[in-house]
């Protein structure tokens, strides 16, 4: 009985704040730090996003077939740019 009478009696500073003995401040505080809280939360979403996205670099993304595709491309010659005049 004692302790639910102790967590009663700690929980009262919170409701008197609730009517005539409003405090500003203490709601102020709050929502300031919640909102803090929260846009921290959303901003290291966001980069972590980003980073899951982009990697830390260009080679983090691209897949292996990617560069396969690459490397037949370029032994394969294709999609360059003819150089021997004739086509210009």
């Amino acid at each position: 009985m004692i302790p639910i009478l102790g967590a009663l009696l700690n929980l009262l500073p919170v409701t008197l704040q609730l009517g005539p003995n409003y405090d500003p401040l203490f709601y102020d505080v709050m929502v300031y730090i919640f909102g803090t809280i929260m846009f921290t939360v959303f901003l290291l979403s966001m980069i972590a996003f980003w980073l899951r996205v982009h990697g830390w670099a260009y080679k983090d993304t691209r897949e292996r077939w990617v560069d396969e595709l690459d490397s037949h491309f370029e032994k394969e010659g294709i999609g360059l740019i003819p150089d021997n005049g004739k086509y210009w």
